[in-house]
């Protein structure tokens, strides 16, 4: 049983670095989404996933130690989380405060995470929208002349508005 604990304190001290080096990155993110900088976004978003599939792989790592733990113990019945595997290791008070320590870490930089990804989330909205705004605009003025008068040449304006076309950006 020993050997299955310190394996998950392990693994959840490699998630929480992952983390952790995942919040400057997403704080950067915020940057290069104000400064509109489409390159350096790139190069960010490749970053993030490849701490993503790290992570991933550890949360499955995570799982199955968990579940041996639960075969273990014989807890059969139940959600069986983290939470409930601190409770229930009262005479073991050292590993019960390291995976204590490591739960609380643990959810605090996710929620970090959480906040910084909201606000990138907002930002990007934004700017799709001031996007569409844009393109919309520029398809009303293109379909509607600005000098409506009527010269000798009319029908050549006239051509040169029907040339011009805008596809619909919300097909």
């Amino acid at each position: 049983m020993a050997s299955l604990i310190d394996e998950l304190i392990g693994i959840l001290e490699q998630e929480y670095q992952v983390y952790k080096l995942l919040i400057p990155i997403s704080e950067e993110k915020t940057q290069v989404i104000v400064k509109n900088d489409l390159m350096s976004l790139q190069e960010i978003t490749n970053k993030e996933q490849l701490a993503v599939d790290k992570i991933n792989a550890l949360e499955h790592k995570r799982e199955a130690a968990m579940v041996n733990i639960k075969t273990v113990i014989n807890r059969n019945s139940g959600e069986f989380t983290l939470k409930t595997l601190i409770g229930l290791m009262e005479k073991q008070p050292k590993e019960q405060k390291v995976l204590s320590i490591l739960h609380d870490n643990l959810k605090g930089t996710i929620q970090r995470l959480v906040e910084v990804n909201n606000r990138n989330k907002s930002l990007i909205q934004q700017s799709l929208e001031m996007i569409e705004f844009n393109m919309n605009f520029i398809q009303s003025t293109r379909m509607s002349p600005g000098n409506n008068t009527y010269t000798k040449g009319a029908s050549k304006y006239d051509a040169q508005s029907h040339d011009t076309r805008m596809f619909d950006a919300k097909q």
